[in-house]
């Protein structure tokens, strides 16, 4: 083991998805073993070094990257950038699949089945128009989207440099993955296709979308996610007062909800929560709307309290809306409740050997690994009980999902992407 102290690494705002600490289990002595062993295997060494030496050009990829905007639903070119960087780093084939996830397959020597899966997120949250040009301000680099995740990409094409130029083979077969869907109403739609749509026989993932060394995401935190819609005739606020105005329907709405949300979050009950993310409709101040809308997020640990705030959400906008239509206005307002998003909860075990390579990989750099909970890609494979963790991209930054995000490598540069390389020969196997 190196002999750096252990240092638990800051968790400086890399990313925006929370990450809840959970008991971190003890690691076994077993893979402490396999992952000492693996370090020490030429080619792996080899890797390592590889990996450190072209920094520069993964600095130069990390901005390449960036400087092509991936809104969501809109990761097309995004996504032709990276395949072109997967096709030169060398893959034995490579396909964009119906939704958009770009895929490297990387055959392995042996004819076990089962892919192990490597990814990134292509999306960023930004919308059209964004500038994403990259400002070098000394050693960091400034631009939306800089971390969130477009570091993860660079690092996966300087994993799959080193492992061809050290001529590492794999046990199993590895997909190296920019993936689509991952930020806000992309709904893990690039995660949702591979895990129940591909066809593809995923054993094991591992994706990169954290913040520092040593936060390792073992579960998923769900959520469920809906635009409420309400409609009226509209019409002027002086001439037509009176009338069923929807503004007013959503506010009584949003009230209601709050009230008894608040009330079932505050019980004793693992973590849930609510809120109204964004409202919007109307066309001028003194025009009562024919249309106003809110968005509503919940999340919970449990899957059980997320079906449950998600009855007392469907249950107070259906009062809200009665009690509305009988107050007195004239005419009435409709509604209706849509679902934009769904991420299911789950959580693994820390004696899955996935996990537990993961920690003794992470306590291989002198970081003590903490077990935590997000949303992330991993919800879906989580969700089905497949080996899964979200590992960090490494150093250091802030600002993420803002237009001042911000990316500064503090730690030595290329040890980030050595433990993704190792987490994924332990998962995959070394062949000699």
């Amino acid at each position: 083991m190196k002999k750096t102290s252990i240092a638990f690494a800051l968790a400086i705002g890399l990313t925006s998805h929370a990450i809840m600490a959970q008991e971190t289990p003890a690691i076994e002595k077993q893979y402490t073993k396999e992952i000492e062993k693996l370090t020490k295997a030429k080619k792996v060494k080899a890797a390592f070094e590889i990996i450190k030496g072209q920094m520069d050009q993964t600095t130069a990829d990390h901005i390449t990257l960036t400087e092509v905007l991936a809104p969501p639903f809109m990761e097309d070119e995004k996504g032709k950038v990276f395949a072109k960087m997967l096709e030169e780093a060398g893959v034995d084939s490579i396909w964009t699949d119906k939704v958009g996830n770009v895929i490297g397959l990387r055959k392995g020597t042996s004819d076990e089945s089962g892919y192990v899966g490597v990814d990134a997120h292509l999306d960023v949250v930004f919308p059209e128009g964004t500038d994403v040009t990259v400002q070098k301000v000394g050693d960091t680099l400034k631009a939306p989207g800089i971390g969130d995740d477009t570091r993860a990409l660079a690092m996966l094409i300087s994993m799959l440099k080193a492992m061809n130029k050290a001529d590492i083979k794999t046990g199993k077969d590895v997909l190296i993955v920019g993936s689509v869907g991952e930020e806000g109403l992309g709904d893990l739609r690039g995660m949702k296709y591979m895990f129940n749509e591909s066809g593809l026989d995923i054993d094991s993932w591992i994706a990169i979308d954290g913040g520092s060394m040593g936060r390792i995401s073992n579960a998923g935190l769900g959520s469920k996610r809906y635009k409420l819609e309400i409609k009226g005739k509209g019409g002027h606020s002086w001439g037509a007062f009176g009338l069923a105005n929807p503004h007013h329907a959503l506010g009584k709405a949003i009230d209601i909800f709050s009230e008894a949300a608040w009330a079932y979050t505050s019980g004793d009950i693992p973590k849930t929560s609510f809120n109204v993310g964004r409202i919007g409709g109307g066309t001028s101040v003194n025009s009562i709307p024919f249309e106003s809308w809110a968005e509503i997020d919940m999340r919970a640990i449990d899957p059980k309290n997320l079906d449950e705030i998600e009855a007392i959400l469907k249950k107070s906008v259906e009062k809200a809306i009665t009690a509305y239509n009988a107050s007195g206005v004239k005419g009435e307002v409709t509604y209706e409740l849509i679902k934009i998003g769904d991420r299911p909860s789950g959580e693994l075990p820390g004696s899955l050997p996935l996990i537990q390579r993961t920690m003794a990989a992470t306590q291989y750099f002198g970081v003590v690994p903490s077990l935590g909970r997000g949303s992330t890609n991993i919800n879906i494979p989580v969700s089905k009980g497949i080996p899964s963790v979200c590992i960090g991209r490494g150093g250091k930054g802030g600002g993420a999902h803002s237009l001042h995000e911000w990316f500064l490598n503090d730690e030595p540069a290329d040890e980030s992407i050595q433990l993704a390389l190792l987490v994924t020969l332990a998962q995959a196997g070394l062949e000699k």
